[in-house]
């Protein structure tokens, strides 16, 4: 079985510095029919204006994953850690027992876009953590790359839940597997071009999810393309 979310369905935050989209129910966007999937809980897609971003602020229990695809955000937070993510980057926050914050565009004329993610840990009250890496382009070419998982499997980011997270640029025409059992759940989000699975054609900011599915799924591109695969627990 699988679903689709279509982009013009999804929440909507505006602001004079930021343009957010919103996959699942988020802040003042409530809707019963998509409160996440398994234990992803946001994807919000970000347009933050230049000179601007969001100031200090605190998170518990909660992974939560920045994905940058163009333009530059700073990090900051009660750590002590300061980093600058761009494009390849993967930053994974533990808020564990508690962090704060701040994400900020330092371009003065460049806006930057991203994709905040939210998962639900396995378990609540962790110490906080902070980890940031960058993945070369040619790891993220026609191809799934591990970015985040529970055991750190190849050089990928550790995540306190049973979750793996995959990242692809894939170049127009390309198709690439996407393995499935039918005891977990699975979202693939088109991050930008577009790409058919399924029988459905998803452009960016589509996704489709797939659970109870054990044949597995083909991702093929449409056009140039990124997306963001999740393979999840029920």
């Amino acid at each position: 079985m699988h679903k689709i979310r279509h982009k013009n369905k999804r929440g909507e935050t505006k602001t004079d510095w930021l343009d957010s989209r919103h996959s699942f129910s988020f802040a003042d966007y409530r809707d019963p029919a998509h409160m996440g999937f398994g234990p992803l809980r946001v994807i919000n897609e970000d347009f933050v204006a230049p000179d601007a971003g969001f100031g200090m602020h605190g998170h518990a229990n909660m992974e939560i994953i920045t994905y940058i695809l163009s333009g530059r955000l700073q990090h900051k937070d009660s750590l002590g850690n300061g980093s600058v993510i761009e494009p390849g980057d993967v930053q994974l926050m533990s808020a564990g027992s508690g962090i704060r914050h701040s994400e900020f565009n330092p371009s003065p004329d460049e806006t930057v876009h991203l994709l905040q993610i939210w998962i639900m840990p396995d378990r609540d009250g962790t110490p906080p953590g902070y980890q940031q890496t960058r993945f070369a382009p040619e790891e993220l070419q026609n191809r799934l790359r591990l970015v985040a998982s529970p055991d750190a499997a190849e050089g990928s980011l550790k995540i306190l839940q049973d979750a793996r997270v995959y990242v692809s640029r894939m170049d127009a025409g390309a198709a690439l597997s996407l393995p499935m059992t039918a005891d977990r759940k699975y979202w693939v989000q088109v991050a930008r071009g577009g790409i058919s699975s399924s029988g459905e054609n998803l452009s960016a900011g589509d996704a489709i999810g797939f659970e109870n599915v054990a044949e597995g799924a083909r991702l093929k591109a449409a056009q140039a393309a990124e997306i963001v695969v999740f393979d999840l627990p029920q």
